[in-house]
């Protein structure tokens, strides 16, 4: 079944094109800069004779983006079908399901509507991903739609853990509560690591940690998360490229009343202008870690505070879970890091959890990187959100 898979923000468009049920990938593709002065595609076939189409080009908008998708996908040279209309499947990442999504599901006019009144939820991602439905449906009028949620992973969250201590009625009348993020990663690597360990997932218990330029971690239990560190919106919990992680937040009223700052300000620098950024100037790790190497006090710092957050999530997620029989490092920075994977769990032996230095070093790829002796599994699983993603479309729809 030919599977495309669309993440659409809010000046770009994502894709890979599947066959399923075999998780081929067929081609990728990412537009950027839509609605700029010059756009930039980027095409990659990888199927047949291997090829890359790159250029630079004004995209003005998302259903010229997709309309760009549509011609690549068929072009004589660089395409993989004849025309759009053997494109069966759309899946579409929609960051924000709320309560009303637990699930993958088809989309229609009503699930439409629903999305855009969650779009208060995530105003920086609804909105675009609506966008990006819209235009596919437009473009691929023959195609389902299919809406996989970032949130939906989490919803099996217990309400004890989910519910802020505030007052009733803003849950009930607003939906204030932790919904998670990073779902379809969690749930790609949860499954992935019950087939490393050779147990059924729904005997896995697990801490999976999601690091790149936003961080997350989740704790699962019998092959569901029942925790996780972001909240109603991605800023709390770890330290992340650019977003503070956990506050007390009290600052947000003295950096308000005390400093005089706006609070479209202090939004500003909570999302945009703190973590490994606010401390160090930047937020690509491999630098801070290489000024970290050279003598970099301020980068050295930056690694600990970044480290510790995660070591005290693990230490919490080991007390809610009870037995746990691995930890997952994946994204970008688990997935590359062995700065960091070593440092968040240095010290953790107490707890059954050692890390092999040399395995830690020379990991390549889906590894265990634990000793031999350690209670706990330490596993390296590169995320593929887009293949998840097409799985659970093609699921929906078999």
């Amino acid at each position: 079944m030919k599977t495309l898979v669309i993440n659409t923000g809010s000046s770009s468009i994502k894709y890979q094109f599947f066959n399923m049920p075999e998780g081929e990938v067929l081609c990728t593709g990412l537009i950027e800069r839509i609605g700029e002065d010059t756009g930039h595609i980027r095409h990659k076939k990888l199927v047949g004779t291997p090829l890359e189409f790159n250029e630079e080009l004004p995209v003005l908008n998302h259903q010229n983006g997709m309309e760009k998708v549509a011609s690549l996908l068929t072009h004589p040279e660089y395409g993989v079908i004849a025309d759009t209309s053997e494109v069966e499947l759309v899946g579409h990442r929609v960051v924000h399901g709320g309560e009303e999504f637990s699930q993958t599901t088809e989309i229609t006019d009503a699930v439409k509507k629903t999305l855009d009144k969650l779009s208060d939820l995530a105003p920086l991602h609804n909105p675009p991903n609506l966008v990006g439905i819209r235009m596919a449906e437009k473009v691929f009028g023959n195609a389902i739609q299919v809406a996989v949620f970032d949130t939906a992973f989490h919803q099996s969250i217990p309400e004890y853990a989910f519910r802020y201590a505030i007052p009733n009625n803003l849950y009930h009348e607003h939906g204030i509560r932790v919904y998670g993020f990073h779902g379809t990663s969690h749930r790609y690597v949860t499954r992935e690591a019950a087939k490393m360990l050779d147990k059924p997932l729904v005997d896995c218990n697990l801490i999976s940690i999601h690091l790149g330029n936003g961080a997350s971690m989740a704790a699962i239990k019998k092959g569901k998360s029942i925790d996780t560190s972001l909240g109603m919106t991605p800023l709390p919990g770890l330290v992340m490229g650019t977003r503070s992680g956990d506050i007390d937040p009290a600052i947000i009223f003295y950096l308000h009343e005390k400093v005089g700052l706006p609070i479209s300000e202090v939004n500003n620098i909570l999302n945009k202008e703190s973590g490994m950024k606010g401390l160090t100037g930047h937020n690509d790790l491999r630098q801070i870690t290489e000024d970290a190497e050279n003598g970099n006090e301020e980068a050295h710092l930056a690694l600990a505070i970044y480290s510790y957050r995660i070591k005290k999530y693990i230490g919490a997620y080991l007390a809610v879970i009870g037995k746990v029989d691995a930890l997952i490092f994946t994204a970008g920075v688990g997935e590359h890091s062995a700065t960091i994977r070593e440092m968040s769990v240095a010290g953790l032996e107490h707890l059954g959890i050692s890390l092999h230095a040399k395995r830690n070093i020379e990991a390549r790829g889906a590894c265990d990187i634990a000793q031999n002796k350690s209670a706990v599994r330490i596993l390296i699983i590169p995320t593929n959100e887009e293949l998840e993603i097409a799985h659970q479309a093609y699921k929906l729809m078999n």
